[in-house]
C-alpha cells in the first residue's frame, strides 16, 4: 500500500500574519531555523507562504522600498500556495513538488471560510523517509 503524506509530514506549521514586519519574519525563520512561514488570517486560515527565497528576492528590489517604512508579509508573500491533504500519497506530493520546482508543500484541511494549515511536507521529510527505507 502506497504511504501517505500524513506518514511522513512535520505537523504544526508556524505561521504569522499579513502585517507581520519582513524584518520579524525574517528574524522568526533565523532563530526557529526554518525555511518559510505560512501566512494566515485572523482565524487561522492559510492566505499565503513566505520563504527564505521571498526575502532574498525582495532584497534585489531594496533600493524601491528602503525608506519604505512598513514591508510586510503581505507584501512579498506568494498566494498560489502549493498544497496537499494528509491523506494524498505521497507520490503525488512528490509529484506536485517537482513540477513546480518548490522544496515543500503546505499540508491543508478544510476549515469554515477556507482552508488552514496543518503541517509541512518537504524534499528533506521525503528524503529521510527513502533512507528509512
Amino acid at each position: 500500500m502506497e504511504r501517505t503524506v500524513s506518514e511522513v509530514m512535520h505537523r504544526g506549521v508556524l505561521t504569522c500574519q499579513r502585517d507581520t514586519p519582513v524584518q520579524d519574519v525574517a528574524r522568526q525563520m533565523t532563530e526557529q531555523d526554518i525555511s518559510a512561514l505560512v501566512v494566515v488570517d485572523e482565524v487561522g486560515n492559510m492566505i499565503g507562504l513566505i520563504s527564505r527565497t521571498d526575502l532574498v528576492n525582495a532584497r534585489l528590489y531594496e533600493q524601491y522600498w528602503k525608506n519604505w517604512r512598513g514591508l510586510t508579509a503581505g507584501h512579498i508573500m506568494v498566494t498560489d500556495v502549493v498544497s496537499v491533504r494528509s491523506e494524498d500519497s505521497l507520490q503525488y506530493a512528490s509529484r506536485r513538488m517537482m513540477e513546480r520546482h518548490i522544496h515543500r508543500v503546505v499540508v491543508i484541511e478544510d476549515a469554515e471560510g477556507g482552508v488552514r494549515p496543518i503541517g509541512v511536507l518537504s524534499i528533506t521529510d521525503l528524503v529521510r523517509d527513502i533512507a528509512r527505507g
